[in-house]
């Protein structure tokens, strides 16, 4: 049952999404000023959105409350805005918009380019902080909304369902105020594709999202955990030479490295989601009988590629739970087993040798002639070789290849993932030059070169340890880094046969 005769955003999202993560109002604020940031950006870095060079291009159209959320000069002409608040008047809420003569009647200006409509003083939506975007490429719905307890909801969707609901309890309130811009909106509305987003622009918004994560959070990042324990212990006296408290110096180091973990972790959460539609519908479109082989093949292109980001949003979503753990001090040990490394490789192999083909690549594959058993988590390690693999592939430039050698260690396993060279620089004696990585946060990375966003190495080295092995990265200057994988060997215990006399 709604509070109001129409029901709030917050009403619309609990119904439809299974996850609602409340948080601090500081928290909550800062996710949503974060996005905005990575909103904005996204929209002024395509220039094909500039209505004045495309005239047939539909410009985004924007849904916001309680004022005017885009105030770039560049941007603002570009959108079609459409601004709720239950203080119509006001000349903050208006400030962007041409206000009318003073002779004129207390009514908002409305155009299909600049509105702004009034909401009831009843009205819960005048609570609650929003923007509904719709573009050619995705729809994009932000909510900033209280909880009941004095807590606050953000939520980032690209759920067509629940952006639907809210364009409809959106335009019934326009329809209460203007009905004839209710009815020139419909039209407008109808003009944007209703599809999941392509996964390019979900990735797209990912980058921008993360590279506006305030500089203050990506302080020290760099630190490996011996660094950052002596940097606590380096603050614990002020400019005055006065003790301060241990407890409070730690417990704000845990708080500001929780909040862009747990920005990611619900980031993270929200691109599988779209992701997993998409490939369900994909799936489902497979079954078919009646589907040409052009077809069949490049749906299996879609399913291969929604399957290859929902994985790499898995391993960022546990990692930010790994790291979760460990400022909770409460780590719960992934559960271990005897895995099959054969088996993980062989079905591994063929796809990391066609993603190497597609980037002109070549993959050499020297194994033993008979894998032992390890001890691991074989979900987990699949999904790390795959990420290790990809990440290096991606890096590497065309015409050059990789190699990949496993061979006994001792008691251990030992998995080496080395460059190869381009066959013209064989003999070259010029050192390589690893690729700039700029931090983002406390697990992620930025390769301004490739556009590509990955786990930092001590993340990932967190994660093999996690599995059960280690991770070594060394760089070498004829190849580049070399990566060395250990993997504990699977024990068998010696039955002894006793005789008793």
């Amino acid at each position: 049952m709604y509070k109001w005769i129409l029901p709030s955003l917050q009403e619309i999202i609990i119904t439809n999404q299974s996850t609602t993560i409340e948080c601090s109002p500081a928290k909550a604020h800062q996710q949503w000023q974060i996005s905005l940031a990575a909103t904005e950006q996204m929209l002024l870095d395509n220039p094909s959105k500039d209505r004045d060079t495309k005239d047939d291009t539909v410009p985004p159209l924007v849904f916001a409350g309680p004022a005017l959320v885009f105030s770039h000069p560049q941007l603002s002409p570009r959108l079609q805005t459409v601004t709720f608040t239950s203080k119509p008047f006001n000349p903050l809420a208006l400030m962007p918009f041409q206000m009318p003569h003073a002779d004129a009647d207390l009514e908002p200006v409305i155009s299909l380019r600049e509105s702004v409509l009034p909401l009831l003083p009843v009205d819960p939506l005048a609570d609650e902080q929003f923007c509904l975007i719709f573009t050619e490429q995705l729809r994009l719905l932000l909510v900033l909304t209280p909880a009941e307890n004095g807590s606050c909801y953000f939520i980032l969707s690209f759920e067509p369902e629940t952006i639907q609901q809210v364009w409809q309890t959106l335009g019934a309130r326009i329809m209460l105020t203007n009905p004839n811009l209710q009815k020139n909106l419909e039209i407008l509305v109808s003009n944007y594709s209703q599809d999941p987003p392509e996964i390019s622009q979900v990735l797209r918004f990912s980058q921008w999202l993360l590279t506006c994560i305030p500089e203050p959070l990506t302080e020290n990042i760099n630190k490996e955990k011996g660094d950052k324990e002596s940097l606590i212990s380096d603050s614990l006296y002020n400019v005055r030479g006065t003790e301060v408290s241990d407890n409070k110096t730690e417990n704000t180091y845990r708080a500001s490295n929780k909040q862009d973990i747990e920005l990611l972790q619900a980031f993270a959460h929200e691109v599988r989601t779209p992701l997993s539609t998409i490939r369900t519908m994909t799936r489902l479109l497979l079954r078919q009988s009646n589907l040409s082989e052009s077809v069949i093949r490049r749906l299996k292109i879609i399913d291969h590629e929604c399957t290859e980001q929902i994985d790499r949003m898995e391993l960022l979503f546990q990692a930010a739970e790994l790291e979760t753990c460990n400022i909770d001090r409460s780590l719960t040990k992934t559960p271990l087993t005897a895995t099959s490394l054969d088996q993980v490789l062989h079905q591994n192999i063929p796809r990391w040798q066609e993603t190497a083909s597609r980037r002109n690549l070549t993959l050499e594959v020297v194994l033993p002639q008979q894998l032992p058993t390890v001890v691991s988590n074989p979900i987990m390690l699949d999904r790390m070789l795959t990420g290790v693999m990809e990440n290096i592939i991606r890096n590497l430039p065309s015409g050059s290849g990789i190699q990949v050698h496993v061979i006994p260690a001792g008691s251990q396993l030992k998995l080496q993932l080395l460059p190869l060279p381009q066959p013209k620089t064989q003999d070259c004696k010029s050192p390589c030059t690893p690729p700039i990585r700029r931090a983002l946060g406390q697990l992620l990375t930025f390769q301004p070169e490739t556009g590509t966003i990955s786990l930092n190495l001590s993340a990932t080295k967190h994660l093999f340890q996690e599995i059960g092995g280690k991770l070594i990265v060394r760089q070498r200057p004829q190849h580049g880094e070399i990566l060395t994988i250990f993997l504990p060997l699977e024990i068998k215990e010696k039955q002894t046969l006793r005789i008793n006399t």
